[in-house]
């Protein structure tokens, strides 16, 4: 076992890991109480903690309140919007209508996910922001322990902006610093000989992260220890985050139950 070990948890929030969050993910709660539990027994050998906390406002891009059909009525949860959509005016946003359009088909060109239309979740200052509970009060534990706080790093919070992965958001901002690469973070990663990945949801955040790894630090991969049991996905949406693994696994990506490390 290594003595220079990273844990990255990935929004492990109320919204997502709790049975009466806005976007729970069934399986998420039973994550939290495996992450909870690794964290607990292997303190001492986890040498940093990184925490990622999706965090929005009410008027979100990816939210209802941001859009509008032909009669004023904003779309329902989990509606898909393309930029022809826009074209023929079934959708409208509210505001930023030219860098709305600029988003949509950016985001086509990429090819990597339609962009839905979510529940509101992660709302700055909400409950549902939170850490789960019990995780929370492991890593307050650890920290009054060691001695050593762990790392809380927000994204979304910017609203024109999908920012599912930890390092960028989907469409970075020019006029906004925080949607881009974090070099700083991303750069950290390369004093770890391991690093242990979870959290929520395995279909988009996780996959998404362990995707900007892939494309900016290629050489870190074999360094990443997957938690199997410590990740869930979106209900019938795991078939976008396979080829990502797949490839992670192919540059040496490791999966393994936390029970097992």
């Amino acid at each position: 076992m290594s003595s220079n070990t990273l844990l990255l948890i990935v929004d492990a929030q109320i919204d997502f890991c709790h049975p009466e969050g806005a976007l729970y993910v069934p399986g998420g709660a039973e994550d939290m109480e495996r992450i909870t539990q690794l964290i607990q027994n292997k303190s001492d050998e986890i040498d940093e903690i990184i925490v990622t906390l999706d965090s929005h406002q009410v008027l979100d891009i990816a939210h209802p309140g941001y859009w509008r059909d032909e009669k004023g009525n904003p779309p329902q949860p989990f509606t898909v919007i393309s930029s022809q959509d826009l074209e023929n005016g079934k959708w409208q946003p509210i505001w930023e209508d030219a860098w709305t359009r600029t988003y949509l088909k950016t985001l086509e060109q990429q090819g990597e996910f339609s962009h839905v239309i979510w529940p509101e979740h992660c709302i700055l200052g909400t409950k549902g922001h939170a850490l789960d509970p019990n995780l929370a009060a492991a890593l307050t534990e650890r920290a009054k322990k060691l001695g050593k706080n762990h790392q809380l790093v927000m994204k979304g919070i910017n609203p024109f902006t999908e920012h599912f992965g930890l390092f960028e958001a989907q469409v970075p901002r020019p006029d906004d610093e925080a949607t881009h690469l974090n070099q700083k973070l991303l750069s950290m990663l390369a004093s770890y000989d391991q690093i242990w990945v979870c959290g929520e949801a395995r279909s988009h955040c996780v996959a998404t992260s362990v995707k900007q790894i892939l494309k900016y630090a290629p050489h870190l991969v074999a360094q990443i220890t997957l938690l199997s049991d410590c990740m869930s996905d979106v209900v019938g949406l795991g078939h976008l985050a396979d080829p990502i693994y797949q490839e992670a696994e192919n540059y040496g990506a490791k999966w393994a139950r936390s029970t097992d490390l």
